[in-house]
This record gives C-alpha cells, sequence and structure tokens, in this order.
C-alpha cells in the first residue's frame, strides 16, 4: 500500500468515526435540535481535525439529521411536532408496504434471522446497546422486501423518530406501556406469516408512540 492509499485509508476512518459520533449525539439529544453546529468546538470535543468534521456534517445533511445555515455553517436539525407527525406518517406507510412485501417473499432463511434479533432484543431490554437490537429487530422485520431504496428509507425515519422519542423520554404514560408484548405480537404473526395481523401489531405499535410522543412534545 502506498502512502497515498494509506492516507486516504486513515482520512476516510476519521470521517466514519466523526459521522457516527455526530450522528449518536444529535439522535440522543447531546446536540440539541437547532443548535448551532461549530467546527472548532466539535474539533474540542472529539479530539480530531476539522476536515473529517465537515465532512461528516456534510453527510449528516443527506440523513436529515443536520442542516446548512450558510455557505459554511452547520446546525442540528430543529424539531417540531408537525415534523414528527410527518415523519410517523411517512414511517408508518413505507413500513406496512415493506412488512408486507417482506412476508409475501418468506424464506427460512428471513425468518431464522427475525427470530435471532428478536431474541437478542429480548435479551438485550435494559442495556445500554439495546437501542442497536431495537432498530436490527425492526429493520429485520422488512429486509425481506428486496427493496433496497425502500429499506433505506426505513432506516432513515427511524433514526428520526429515534430523535424525538430521546427528546420526550420519561413520562409515565411510556414506561407504563408492556413495548416488550407489542414486538411479540409483531414477531408472532410476522413468523406465522398473516401480513394483516402483523401490519396491524406494528401500525398499532407506532400510533401509540406516536400519541405518547405528541403528548410530551407539545409539553415541553
Amino acid at each position: 500500500m502506498n502512502m497515498m492509499d494509506d492516507t486516504g485509508g486513515r482520512e476516510t476512518s476519521a470521517t466514519r468515526a466523526a459521522y457516527l459520533s455526530l450522528r449518536k449525539m444529535i439522535l440522543v439529544g447531546d446536540l440539541p435540535p437547532g443548535q448551532k453546529l461549530k467546527i472548532e468546538q466539535l474539533r474540542a470535543m472529539l479530539k480530531m481535525g476539522a476536515s473529517p468534521i465537515r465532512e461528516a456534517l456534510s453527510l449528516l445533511t443527506s440523513d436529515m439529521l443536520v442542516e446548512r445555515i450558510d455557505q459554511r455553517g452547520f446546525r442540528a436539525a430543529p424539531a417540531s411536532i408537525a415534523n414528527f407527525e410527518e415523519i410517523l406518517t411517512l414511517r408508518s406507510a413505507l413500513e406496512d408496504m415493506a412488512l408486507r412485501q417482506s412476508i409475501a417473499q418468506a424464506t427460512s432463511e428471513w425468518e431464522e434471522l427475525l427470530v435471532l434479533s428478536h431474541h437478542k432484543m429480548k435479551r438485550l431490554a435494559g442495556a445500554d446497546t439495546f437501542e442497536d437490537a431495537h432498530k436490527t429487530f425492526h429493520m429485520t422485520l422488512l429486509r425481506n422486501a428486496e427493496s433496497p431504496m425502500l429499506e433505506r428509507y426505513c432506516s432513515q425515519l427511524y433514526d428520526l423518530n429515534i430523535r424525538y422519542r430521546y427528546l420526550a423520554a420519561g413520562g409515565a404514560g411510556y414506561q407504563s406501556r408492556d413495548i416488550a408484548a407489542e414486538h411479540e405480537d409483531i414477531f408472532d404473526a410476522a413468523v406465522r406469516g398473516d401480513a394483516e395481523s402483523a401490519s396491524a401489531a406494528l401500525l398499532s405499535h407506532y400510533r401509540l408512540t406516536g400519541e405518547y410522543l405528541t403528548t410530551q412534545l407539545g409539553a415541553l
């Protein structure tokens, strides 16, 4: 490997690291909605150079987690009830489509992946790594649709929705739900090949979360 290749690899790795760190900080609210993202402050926070941070911020604009505010500036994407409700509407419509396609084309390999992802999510309940397992389960439900563009949109909408869940976290109404049972209903219907019941359970799961978050966001 020559020096140019080595340098390029390091730059790519640094950009990826900056992207993942900034993405997580925006999703969990460490970088609040609307906050101006100053390169120098982020350099000190992440202990890396300006170039990978700037490149990472540009990538995050494609994810709709960051906005450009002028020729060189960035801010964390603002939040609003209207934006959340649009995300919820799109997510429900697209995941309904993807889930039905996934079940219609069910294979033993997909069912095995679904069983494993559901088991891992249950095992990690309450752990720091639960969120990753939770997303893996939801995306595994959809992956057998064999529609990469649809899956990408669903993944992006998941992340945008998660940001709102962190913004409105902690209310008693959310904690009182039996979310594990909701996931169980979705899982059971999917492995039975019952697209109608699986879709109904999934959309009910999202509506309950949506009603809670809309109430909590209105109180912020």
